[in-house]
């Protein structure tokens, strides 16, 4: 146990996606917090913004932004590790971090708002969660709305619900095998996973049942991950190594996730041709019609996206060329490879809780 003068607080809801994501992060660490219901009021005169979760620190300061909150906790409480010091397995663990944040949302949004039973008792949730019916609607209108903007419709729900099978037959496959993604401790990787996972896919009613029918194996780990048992937990998998089905999974995240992530990058640096250092990009940059199994789908570009890649290939750019090759050696065929040779022209850093161009 990692112990402090006073707790964590953490403010978000039990369905929220990246509040599932941070408060994976804080169990396995062990540190001694304290979860609260978001106080968006609160929220918003920390950091200006309705972003949930936060975290406010013993001493009082205010963490926004989950995977910097993932860096900050790392920091301050490096042992059990969350990243892992070699190469191959911390550069694997970050691209599954840029799915889920990027490219997992759609199924996520698509079971919670675009299936009927999903959409009318996520509803009465919020309503609950948040306890006024006006705000309650008002908040559930938004995120239905959501949806559609990351290509989350009648026409496109055929291929998220086909790449969804897939990934959770690949995930069933791995887990038959390891009890976590990069071996029999969890790291980053499984903790952004569980943003997906468990805040959307297992709370809600259709896709619990899809779990629970089709994929019983994933429902475990998320136990895991839920309650992590720090005495037994041994150790990722040695010599730096991945397990042959978890680079089965990186191919099927790739797939949906490389011609987008591209496309939001190209997006990015169009608008930023011109700019000047210190400019604050909008939060949304058009859209940009992606490959989605077979189909096209049209999704609202983020800046915040860039961001996520940005992280990525740093962590990358920083490996010597001999860490590089091993890299590049054990991704070869996951389909990431084009990603991982993309070179940015512009760069964006952060003032306080707003991004920048650097």
């Amino acid at each position: 146990m990692n112990t402090t003068s006073a707790p964590y607080r953490l403010q978000g809801y039990e369905v929220s996606y990246f509040t599932a994501k941070v408060r994976a992060a804080l169990r396995y660490k062990g540190v001694w917090f304290d979860e609260r219901r978001a106080d968006i009021p609160d929220i918003r005169r920390r950091t200006g913004y309705v972003f949930i979760p936060i975290v406010v620190t013993p001493e009082g300061d205010t963490w926004q932004d989950s995977t910097e909150i993932y860096d900050r906790l790392e920091a301050r409480h490096p042992d059990p590790p969350l990243f892992p010091s070699t190469p191959v397995q911390r550069i694997a663990a970050h691209l599954v971090e840029l799915y889920t944040d990027e490219i997992a949302l759609v199924p996520a949004m698509h079971y919670r708002w675009g299936v009927p039973e999903g959409e009318s008792t996520t509803r009465m949730r919020f309503t609950a969660m948040i306890g006024n019916e006006e705000f309650g609607k008002a908040a559930a209108d938004k995120m239905a709305g959501a949806r559609l903007a990351l290509g989350a419709n009648d026409e496109s729900a055929p291929a998220i619900e086909a790449h969804t099978r897939e990934l959770l037959d690949a995930l069933s496959s791995h887990f038959e095998l390891h009890p976590f993604l990069l071996g029999d401790r969890a790291s980053f990787a499984d903790c952004a996973c569980m943003g997906p996972l468990y805040a959307h896919l297992f709370t809600d009613l259709p896709s619990r049942r899809l779990l629970l029918e089709t994929a019983f194996r994933v429902v475990g780990w998320i136990e895991r991950c839920n309650y992590p048992n720090e005495d037994t937990q041994g150790a990722w998998l040695a010599d730096d190594a991945l397990a042959p089905t978890f680079c089965e999974l990186l191919r099927v995240m790739s797939r949906n996730a490389v011609p987008f992530l591209l496309a939001a990058v190209d997006a990015f640096e169009a608008w930023a041709d011109g700019q000047t250092a210190g400019t604050q990009p909008p939060r949304a940059l058009g859209t940009v019609e992606v490959p989605w199994q077979g189909q096209t789908i049209t999704r609202v570009v983020q800046s915040y996206t860039t961001w996520m890649v940005q992280r990525t290939l740093d962590a990358y750019a920083a490996l010597d060329p001999s860490a590089r090759s091993a890299v590049d050696a054990a991704l070869l065929g996951t389909g990431w490879e084009p990603l991982l040779a993309r070179t940015l022209r512009h760069h964006i850093t952060k003032d306080g809780f707003d991004l920048v161009l650097a």
